[in-house]
């Protein structure tokens, strides 16, 4: 990987783009120091610590949200839209339709940009009316002078300006630098939480807080979780492709063999992420009303320490597994595709049976999909805990920064292939 990023770096074209990414990403960086003012962030800090949600939040933006910066609410609102719009496609005829039509897709998107601008401005403000209920009396997530509404307001209007100027910084990666200019803003939120972590991990060794034994050990399992990962994340299912013949006016068209690649884990991380969503926000929604039988109930048995969490969290991660790839891979229309361009599967017939074949063998990628998300998620959470240790190396932090690694430096090597094209043709 290192070796193409330097490689790369010699073109001229393709350095332009790579340090205008970088450009981007360090005016991102320095607006996660910019504080919106009228937040007290003592306190807010103390709440990340306490709800997991607001934590997950935190580690997204590169604890831009415990400091309640410019960026604090993140690009994830924009993530939320996205989601929100892309079922609502699938479920709405009229946005299918729209889906199709010459311009429909820019149309969405920008449907999907303002829902993420109103999702930014509710999720800024609600997060602080709903800390402000669950808070003692007397004790105020506010430091502003200014109304109780007024102060709100504030707030909002800066968090959502800044989500939209995140939104405006990431197509402007994805046009003019290298990767997908979301996924790179995330990337960068999380790498700033890594040389904190292993400086502390570092400290707690030469402290004695940490045995030496418990560090080699935590060592061992981050690496392995990465070498896990990617392998994971460049597997592929290779189905063969038979391509008929057929003449086409003077030409003669087909006859050669391919395959059809199916990822191991084409979901990526989006079940994981909607899975402890799901199991987190009652809690977060219950420790509100901490005096509460709900509240009682969901942390005896719902809480990190029950077994009971960790079951319903992987069959969440399962389910949601299922769904998606459900939105997300059509065996009918890639069968009529294949129909269509002459192409079938060596021993199963064109139409229904190719369809039903493509859905087994999808079936089966997704249950595998998701119980490697499963154990991901599970197993080192259970590791850590066990050594007496929280860290920013969770599955989703790992797989996030793997998948964006190596579709970055998949794209650098097209870019130097299209560069040099020529000369692999001589």
């Amino acid at each position: 990987m290192f070796k193409t990023f330097i490689n790369a770096f010699k073109i001229k074209d393709i350095r332009r783009k790579m340090l205008m990414t970088l450009l981007l990403i360090v005016i991102y960086r320095l607006g996660c120091f910019i504080p919106i003012p009228g937040v007290n962030v003592a306190l807010l800090s103390e709440a990340v610590q306490q709800y997991d949600i607001l934590g997950f939040l935190d580690l997204l933006t590169g604890s831009s949200f415990s400091q309640f910066t410019l960026f604090a609410m993140g690009i994830s609102p924009y993530i939320t839209a996205s989601i929100i719009m892309q079922l609502l496609t699938i479920a709405l005829p009229s946005l299918e339709r729209l889906s199709k039509e010459e311009g429909g897709r820019e149309k969405i998107e920008r449907i999907t940009r303002y829902v993420g601008i109103g999702l930014a401005m509710v999720q800024s403000i609600g997060i602080f009316v709903g800390l402000e209920k669950a808070a003692a009396a007397g004790t105020s997530y506010l430091s502003s002078t200014l109304p109780h509404w007024m102060a709100l307001a504030v707030i909002g209007i800066c968090a959502t300006a800044g989500t939209a100027f995140l939104m405006w910084l990431g197509e402007r990666i994805t046009e003019n630098g290298i990767g997908n200019g979301i996924s790179m803003l995330i990337f960068a939120s999380i790498v700033s939480r890594v040389v904190p972590t292993v400086i502390g991990w570092v400290q707690q060794l030469f402290t004695q807080v940490m045995p030496v034994w418990a560090f080699a050990l935590l060592l061992v399992l981050v690496v392995g979780m990465i070498t896990l990962v990617v392998h994971v994340d460049q597997a592929q299912r290779r189905i063969p492709v038979q391509y008929a013949k057929r003449v086409v006016g003077r030409k003669m068209y087909g006859g050669q063999s391919t395959y059809l690649p199916i990822k191991a884990n084409a979901n990526g991380v989006l079940p994981l992420i909607f899975a402890m969503t799901l199991l987190q926000f009652p809690g977060m929604i219950a420790q509100f009303w901490p005096q509460s039988g709900f509240y009682s109930f969901y942390t005896k048995y719902l809480g990190q320490a029950s077994v009971i969490y960790y079951i319903v969290y992987a069959l969440l991660i399962v389910g949601f597994g299922y769904f998606y790839n459900a939105i997300t891979f059509n065996p009918i229309e890639m069968s009529k595709n294949l129909q269509q361009n002459g192409g079938f599967i060596p021993g199963i017939r064109p139409g229904r049976p190719t369809s039903d074949h493509l859905a087994k063998i999808s079936g089966r990628l997704t249950l595998f999909g998701s119980l490697f998300l499963a154990v991901v998620a599970i197993l080192p959470t259970i590791a850590l805990s066990l050594l007496g240790q929280t860290s920013s190396f969770g599955a989703t932090s790992i797989l996030i920064m793997v998948s964006v690694a190596i579709e970055t430096t998949d794209q650098l090597e097209s870019h130097m292939l299209m560069r040099h094209y020529k000369g692999f043709l001589n």
